[in-house]
């Protein structure tokens, strides 16, 4: 029998800004290590998704709810050789640390979500609810904005009174202000003596606490961060041509090869989605 082929399918909501569903169905695709910006939360529908996030490799079975915090490395493919079926919805960090402060998380800025898989009905109705309100292209906004408190609600419910105080420790705030410099130079070239610099650390001595800090290194953190930025320029309808040459890629091969592991499409291909009648 022949292989049912890969399928991935982006629908941007209405009505919230950086809020998107992702309809995905894989059978040998698989996605290289990469980040996203926004918070991730997938359910699986059929098959088995097997996948690195936060030092380790999970396994998870259709019902489970599966999360990603924003700039947390992991990959992903389907563990079993019958198609793997899930749902993604990606929440801009603007759009979901309001909500949680509403709903009782202290300090909701930069908040992190300690579980990279759960088994939470509730949780997965939510996000379910949200995803079938984007998906239907409804005009209800209001019903959106309320299933997206309701997310978060369930949130602050299993994490808010469990959150412990982060230390302020010298060296995260220095690690945050060198991450903080890739992100305002990001069209530059610039070296790992400069971004070190930043943190008043040795190169070498700042790139192991950089990867053990973000789960990857500062060149492949830059890269995640351009290609996230060309997804942003694909969406508001943008050159592909301009942004291939704006983060500076060699040419549009280039881009395809990076871009694709990530989004399982070229970058043409994704912006046809948000591009079409």
């Amino acid at each position: 029998m022949k292989p049912q082929a890969n399928q991935f399918k982006y629908i941007k909501s209405r009505h919230i800004d950086n809020l998107v569903v992702l309809q995905a169905q894989m059978h040998d695709f698989c996605y290289g290590k990469h980040s996203h910006e926004e918070y991730s939360f997938g359910v699986t529908l059929a098959g088995r998704q097997d996948f690195y996030a936060s030092g380790a490799f999970h396994r998870s079975h259709p019902g489970n709810v599966i999360i990603f915090n924003p700039g947390e490395v992991h990959d992903g493919h389907s563990g079993l050789d019958d198609a793997l079926h899930y749902k993604m919805l990606y929440v801009h960090p603007q759009q979901l640390q309001p909500l949680l402060s509403i709903a009782g998380i202290k300090q909701s800025h930069d908040f992190q979500i300690s579980d990279s898989m759960i088994d939470d009905p509730t949780l997965r109705q939510h996000m379910l609810n949200i995803t079938s309100l984007i998906e239907s292209k409804t005009n209800d906004k209001l019903q959106q904005e309320c299933e997206l408190y309701q997310m978060a609600l369930r949130i602050a419910q299993r994490y808010g009174r469990n959150l412990a105080e982060k230390k302020d420790r010298k060296v995260d705030r220095l690690l945050l202000k060198a991450r903080d410099f890739m992100h305002e130079n990001l069209n530059s070239e610039i070296s790992l003596d400069e971004i070190s610099l930043q943190a008043n650390l040795s190169k070498y001595h700042f790139l192991r606490i950089f990867r053990e800090q973000f789960g990857t290194t500062p060149h492949q953190y830059i890269l995640n961060l351009k290609i996230n930025r060309v997804r942003e320029d694909l969406e508001a309808g943008r050159s592909l041509d301009d942004s291939v040459f704006q983060y500076g890629f060699s040419d549009l091969s280039h881009l395809n090869r990076r871009f694709k592991p990530i989004y399982g499409m070229t970058p043409r291909q994704y912006q046809k989605h948000f591009l079409s009648p």
